[in-house]
């Protein structure tokens, strides 16, 4: 089953159950998605005229990164809601980033993460601060979709010295 599958038939599930903050939430992630696949196709538009709706079909990786935009969007908006001293809105943005975290892939630990940023700089032979790109460059394929970015990016730093 394709992750769009898994999240109209969790949609459907909730619908039933009248599960405002889930319904809600999905209906956000498909809008999102939509988009998305509006923005492939006039891209791929651009470079041939006759674009199918099929073509422009966004695949289970790509929807894994509209899921990870709109958890990020989620986590942003909670710290500022903190900041704000809203604690009812930072609660719904937490709940709703729950709800959307199943769909991501296992997480992997800090010390996962660690290890593998000792491995990378082990492998691109950086040595300071201006050798990060070629770090992350390294990081990323393995990281992606499983770890924050920023996390991964604050502890490349730390690896480096900074």
């Amino acid at each position: 089953m394709s992750l769009r599958e898994e999240i109209n038939q969790d949609l459907k599930i909730f619908l039933k159950g009248r599960k405002e903050l889930e319904v809600l939430t999905l209906r956000q992630v498909l809008s999102a998605v939509l988009n998305k696949e509006k923005e492939k196709r006039f891209n791929l538009s651009k470079e041939n005229q006759n674009v199918t709706e099929e073509e422009s079909k966004l695949t289970d990786e790509e929807i894994l990164d509209v899921v990870n935009l709109e958890v990020k969007k989620r986590r942003e908006a909670a710290e500022g809601f903190e900041k704000g001293g809203r604690m009812e809105s930072v609660e719904k943005e937490k709940k709703e980033m729950e709800i959307l975290k199943k769909y991501l892939p296992e997480q992997i630990s800090e010390e996962e993460i660690k290890n593998l940023v000792a491995k990378a700089v082990e492998s691109v032979g950086a040595k300071e601060i201006k050798d990060m790109g070629k770090v992350m460059a390294e990081l990323m394929p393995k990281t992606k979709g499983k770890a924050d970015p920023a996390l991964v990016g604050k502890i490349v730093k730390e690896a480096l010295g900074q």
